[in-house]
């Protein structure tokens, strides 16, 4: 009312204000794509633990990604080289996605069919020591992280 009145007073004749209403731009999901052994090889104590036992490493490493995931709400998905015949697909809804790529095909090709297909529709950041894998992820709309900048990520959502 006083910008009403203010405005009338100097002679600018009526002022009809119209509410104007900012709709909030709805952000896109996220979600952090993980290449489970690329991660496992770069830091020195999961490969210990690789070294003792595989599955170790992998259990060790999801549980950082479940704390990340219940700490920032970001989804999590963890890719692992597999060795049955199909990709196999763990999920609880409580839980991070993790997926064990088929015996013949690596973590690599499920990480980059996962990058093209939704890098445009989500916001996606893929962990991982590969060169080309983050280049093409990023071809493919997403960021991509090293397992050194994935450390620091956790390491910031857990002080958080």
């Amino acid at each position: 009312m006083r910008w009403r009145r203010r405005r009338e007073a100097r002679g600018h004749g009526s002022f009809d204000a119209k509410p104007i209403y900012i709709i909030p731009m709805q952000s896109r999901a996220r979600y952090l794509i993980v290449d489970g052994h690329s991660v496992i090889f770069a830091w020195p104590e999961l490969r210990k633990l690789h070294a003792r036992r595989s599955s170790l490493a992998r259990e060790a490493l999801v549980k950082q990604l479940r704390d990340y995931q219940d700490w920032t709400g970001v989804r999590v998905v963890a890719v692992f080289d597999g060795q049955g015949k199909t990709v196999e697909a763990i999920a609880d809804p409580a839980e991070i996605q993790v997926f064990y790529s088929r015996s013949g095909q690596s973590a690599d090709t499920i990480i980059e069919r996962l990058a093209s297909k939704y890098g445009a529709r989500f916001d996606l950041t893929v962990a991982t020591s590969d060169s080309m894998e983050a280049e093409t992820v990023r071809a493919c709309g997403a960021e991509s992280i090293s397992p050194e900048g994935l450390r620091g990520l956790l390491a910031t959502a857990r002080q958080a």
